[in-house]
């Protein structure tokens, strides 16, 4: 059973995208579930409405899955909300993520 932050932050996308909670799981990409970039956009903003915290833009670009998501969603947590600069992952090539939003789904 995964745990309380894993739980929300699946509760969170199911509501967002209008999606069955069994459907969202851990293992699912973005692409898997018809989430594309707008979507990620809108995704970010529940998550940091719901945990209270700040999802660096830079961060966002390089989240392409649910698993994606938990795990930033944590390290960002353990950080009191808010990563430091020189915590932030980036994506290998941003633009290429921006530009990819149908191929890998990125957030952002």
């Amino acid at each position: 059973m995964p745990d309380e932050i894993t739980q929300r932050v699946l509760h969170v996308i199911a509501d967002a995208q209008r999606l069955a909670p069994e459907k969202v799981t851990v293992d699912k990409t973005f692409q898997e579930l018809g989430i594309d970039s707008m979507d990620g956009v809108s995704l970010l903003f529940a998550l940091e409405n719901e945990f209270d915290i700040n999802i660096p833009d830079e961060a966002a670009k390089s989240i392409r899955s649910v698993q994606d998501m938990v795990d930033g969603v944590k390290k960002i947590l353990e950080h009191g909300g808010t990563l430091p600069p020189d915590a932030v992952p980036t994506a290998p090539d941003a633009k290429e993520s921006v530009e990819g939003a149908n191929e890998g789904a990125p957030v952002a």
